[in-house]
Parts: structure tokens; sequence; C-alpha cells
């Protein structure tokens, strides 16, 4: 068999040990060829590839990106469905580069493309990679663990400032629409008050938060803020609008931090190499059995796989009832409710 690699989407750390877990195991253990394909869906259509083999996968488990380069192809994700022609040229594209299958590496949005791509009647694997850990169908995603370690250890830094200068320090991690890494990192980090875009918030019971604290002797406080739950203009970053609030209401120094994306680069933790690997080598598994139209998954510490008609169009949100929300409660920490 032969078979395509390719990367949509942001960089994630865990994209080259995917690369390489899916690479490896096809060429050692299942004797396929394999191909990368460069810049996202945008190579299939110009047919930009490059053959892989063992020495080029190796050396690569720790690199941060993407040895293959991403893109976000907008034009050809929404179009594809509906644009004949496009399909035709995909089609094409995939029978004169000689493929059985393609594995797709991405968040969301490749993933609802790889459904498309499978209903068209192309050969897809998903394979579920975003540090916002958001994709529907999986208890995680590779780039998760690393972006979380990445604003916990920030976090840890902005206390001493925090407690040298008696400031309010706010922190804003990124994520989309969903909440994790505010949730984790806030919680492993030891914010005093954290605010997710699933749950929204009261700027009111922020501030009265903080003036209790510091009425209790804790002078400084630590706000962890996920890039989703927005401003009241839509226009400002909600850092800088909760910052200013909380200074203005408190009359206590307040900071902000926006770690952006330095919580997407770097090398990978052991956990997303070790996760990427087993994605990438059941991935080719699947391949093997010539089980077409799935996207790898976590479900506990067992990898499985689901549809991706299943997966499409669906996004994985924290719910209220999530045991890190009702712990951090029961401690005294603030979500802004």
């Amino acid at each position: 068999m032969k078979i395509g690699i390719l990367s949509s989407g942001g960089d994630c750390p865990g994209i080259n040990a995917t690369i390489r877990g899916v690479g490896k195991t096809a060429i050692m253990h299942y004797n396929m060829e394999v191909i990368g394909i460069h810049s996202g869906f945008s190579g299939i259509l110009n047919k930009d590839v490059e053959l892989l083999n063992e020495r080029s996968l190796s050396g690569i488990l720790n690199l941060g990106g993407t040895i293959l380069g991403t893109s976000r192809e907008k034009t050809f994700r929404n179009q594809i469905a509906a644009d004949e022609g496009q399909s035709s040229v995909i089609k094409r594209s995939y029978g004169e580069l000689g493929l059985d299958c393609i594995v797709c590496i991405g968040g969301n949005g490749t993933q609802k493309t790889a459904n498309l791509l499978s209903e068209i009647g192309l050969n897809v694997i998903g394979v579920p990679k975003t540090i916002d850990n958001d994709v529907w169908g999986t208890d995680i995603t590779f780039g998760f663990d690393t972006a979380v370690n990445i604003a916990a250890e920030a976090i840890d830094r902005l206390h001493s400032t925090a407690s040298s200068h008696k400031r309010v320090m706010v922190v804003e991690v990124m994520g989309h629409k969903a909440g994790w890494i505010a949730l984790y990192a806030g919680m492993a980090g030891g914010a005093d008050v954290i605010l997710l875009p699933e749950l929204g918030y009261d700027i009111n019971k922020v501030n009265a938060a903080i003036l209790d604290r510091a009425k209790r002797g804790k002078p400084y406080s630590i706000v962890v803020v996920a890039e989703g739950v927005g401003s009241p203009d839509k226009k400002r970053r909600p850092a800088d609008f909760i910052t200013k609030a909380i200074e203005e209401a408190t009359g206590i120094e307040t900071r902000e931090t926006v770690l952006g994306y330095t919580q997407r680069g770097g090398n990978p933790s052991p956990f997303d190499r070790n996760l990427a690997t087993r994605l990438g080598g059941h991935a080719t598994e699947l391949i093997a059995n010539k089980q077409f139209g799935r996207m790898v998954c976590m479900k506990g510490d067992n990898v499985s796989s689901i549809p991706l008609s299943e997966v499409a169009g669906r996004l994985k949100t924290v719910t209220p009832e999530h045991d890190l929300i009702i712990q951090g409660e029961r401690m005294g920490i603030t979500f802004g409710q």
C-alpha cells in the first residue's frame, strides 16, 4: 500500500512525533510506501509531496512544529462539498499520486475536511491534533499537555512578581471557544480566579472575590482567563478588558500577560510524544485493516477510533460538572459565577 501524510491547521507540539509514528510503523512493520504531503490540503491539489523513509523520519520525535509544513486552506475546506470541480481535482491528484489512503493530522477543521474527503470516495484516516483539546470524540489530543505545562510554568513565575508588588496578575491563555487550557493550567498553577467561555463570568463577582482575598490578608491574586471568554465590545482582548475593570473597581494595581503562541511552539512533552506515537501507530493499523473514514482517539488509556462523520462539526467543551471545577470551588477558587 501507498499512504500519504499531511498536517493541517495550526502548528502543535507532537505533529512530528505523529508523522514518525505513522511512517515508521507503515515502513517497518507493514512494508508500506509513505509520502509526506506539504502544506496541508493544498499539497494534495498541487501534488507537492516527498518520499518519506526511515532515515527522513529519524530525529524528529522531539521536534516542535511540522516537517511537512501546514496551512489553513479555508477555501478548499468550505467549497469541497459543493464544488464538483474541486472535488474532481482532489480525486485526480489522489489517483495520480497512487495513494491508497491519506492520514490527516489536525484539529476540528481538519477532521471536518477529512470527512468530506471520505464522502467523495477517498480513503482517509484522521488523527486529532490541537493544544485546545476540543476535538470531539477523544478524551485528549496531543499538544494539550505541552501547552498546559508551558502555561502552568508561566503562572508559577507570575506568583512571585504578583506577591512582591501586591498586584493582581491577569494571564490570558489560548483555547479558542474551549476552556481546557485555562482550567488545567489555572488549577495546576494555583490561580485564584479562572474564567472559562463555557461558564461565562460576572466581572462584579470577580472583583468581589479579589477584594475579599485582600481583606483576608492576601494582597495579590492570579486570574487565568481563556481567550474565548471575549470582552463586552468584542474588540479588545479579554485580558485587557478584565485587567482594567479589576484595577478600576478594586484600586489594586493589575497587570496582564498574554501567553499567545508560546503555548504552541517548542518541543512536545514526553507525554505528548508517547501519545502522538500511539495515535500514529494505530492510524497505520487502521489502514492495514482497511478501516477507512475513521479518526483515532483515546478513551481512557486505550487507543480506539470512531467514524469521522461523528466528529465533523462537533466541539468538545468543558462542562460545569467537571471534577476540577467542583474541587476548585470547594477550595475557594472563583470561576466568575
